[in-house]
């Protein structure tokens, strides 16, 4: 299992926190698989800088059906 480390944004880290959000559309440029970890760090885009708050989660379903090519969605859980 990897860990892979993604920005994400405060509005959208809010969301994962509270339990709303429990999934994430990304490329798939990392390779994602079900088991693997990952470290989402919330990022400031207006500031251009991380807040240093992160979430670390686990990938549990995994699927690309009707994404554009080269992009998955998972669904994840807080560990």
């Amino acid at each position: 299992m990897t860990t892979h480390s993604l920005k994400i944004l405060p509005q959208y880290f809010s969301a994962v926190l509270s339990g709303d959000k429990t999934f994430e559309i990304r490329n798939n440029d990392r390779n994602f698989q079900v088991g693997d970890f990952v470290l989402l760090k919330e990022f400031d885009i207006n500031e251009n800088h991380y807040t240093g708050k992160s979430v670390k989660v686990q990938i549990k379903y995994l699927t690309d059906y009707k994404q554009n090519y080269g992009y998955v969605v998972f669904s994840f859980k807080i560990v």
